[in-house]
C-alpha cells in the first residue's frame, strides 16, 4: 500500500541521514547491517530456487570486502577471500546429498562478491574528501529518480520496458524517473556547488544506468518465482529491494568524483 510505502520511508530516511551525517564508526555499521540483511534475503532467494546455498560463505565475503574497504591498511582483502573460498570448497564437498554441488557453491560465492563489492564503495565514497556532500547527492539523486519512476509509472505507465525479467517497470515510467533524477541533480549540484557539468552528467548517468541495477535483482526474483525479495520494510518490500538501485549508484558517482573530479 502506498500509506505504508510513505510511512516506512519517514521513518527511515531520518536514520539513514543521521548515520549518513555522523560517518565513521555509525556509516560503517549501518551499512553491515543493511548488506547483511540483503544477503539474507538474497540466499533465501536462491534457496526458493531449490539449490542449498549457505549464507554464512556469503556473508563472510561481503562484510570482509566492506571491512577492507573501511580499513585497507589491514590487508583483509586477499587472505580474506582465499580462506573464505576454499572453506566454502571444502564445505562443499561433504554434501554428500546434494545434487547441484557446483551451483550450491558458486551462487552464494557470486552474490556475495556482487553485493560486497558494490557494497564497498558506499563506504570508499562516504570517505572521500567532502565524502558527505557526495554521499547525500548519490542519495538523493537516487530516491529522486526512484520516486519518479514510482510514480510516473503508477499513473501513466502503459508500455513495459523489460517484461521478461520486470513486469511493472514501464517506459512512462523510467522516462519519470530520468527527468526527476536530472531536475534533483542539476538542483543539487547547484545547491551544493559541485558544477553544472557534474549535475548534468551525473543526472544522466544515474536515472540511465541504475534501472540495471533493480532489473539483475528482478531477473534473481522472477527465476524463483518471487515478487520481493523479502517484507521486511512495508511498502517496499526487503532490504535488497530497496539498495538494487543503489549499488550502481555509489559506483557511478565514486569513479565519477575519482576520475573526473579529482580528490
Amino acid at each position: 500500500m502506498l500509506s505504508h510505502r510513505i510511512l516506512s520511508a519517514v521513518i527511515l530516511i531520518p536514520l539513514v541521514a543521521l548515520m549518513v551525517y555522523w560517518g565513521g564508526i555509525w556509516f560503517l555499521l549501518l551499512i553491515l547491517i543493511v548488506f547483511g540483511i540483503a544477503t539474507w534475503e538474497y540466499v533465501s532467494l536462491i534457496r526458493k530456487g531449490g539449490y542449498r546455498a549457505p549464507y554464512l560463505f556469503a556473508l563472510a565475503i561481503v562484510w570482509l570486502l566492506i571491512f577492507d574497504a573501511y580499513h585497507p591498511a589491514w590487508g583483509l582483502a586477499r587472505p580474506g577471500l582465499a580462506l573464505t573460498l576454499a572453506l566454502s570448497l571444502i564445505w562443499q564437498l561433504f554434501q554428500q546429498n546434494s545434487t547441484t554441488s557446483t551451483e550450491d557453491w558458486g551462487l552464494p560465492i557470486a552474490g556475495g562478491l556482487y553485493l560486497g563489492w558494490f557494497g564497498a564503495h558506499f563506504i570508499l565514497l562516504r570517505a572521500l574528501d567532502n565524502g558527505l556532500v557526495w554521499m547525500a547527492y548519490a542519495l538523493l539523486v537516487i530516491w529522486a529518480t526512484d520516486s519518479g519512476a514510482y510514480f510516473v509509472g503508477l499513473t501513466w505507465g502503459r508500455h513495459k520496458m523489460w517484461p521478461r525479467w520486470s513486469p511493472g517497470k514501464t517506459w512512462e515510467g523510467t522516462l519519470g524517473g530520468l527527468v526527476a533524477g536530472l531536475v534533483v541533480a542539476m538542483l543539487l549540484a547547484w545547491w551544493f556547488r559541485l558544477g553544472i557539468w557534474s549535475g548534468l552528467a551525473l543526472g544522466l548517468l544515474i536515472p540511465t544506468l541504475t534501472p540495471f541495477g533493480d532489473l539483475a535483482i528482478s531477473m534473481i526474483k522472477r527465476r524463483v518465482n518471487a515478487k520481493d525479495s523479502g517484507h521486511i520494510i512495508p511498502g517496499h518490500g526487503g532490504f535488497l529491494d530497496r539498495i538494487d538501485s543503489l549499488l550502481f549508484t555509489a559506483v557511478i558517482v565514486y569513479y565519477y568524483v575519482l576520475w573526473i573530479v579529482g580528490v
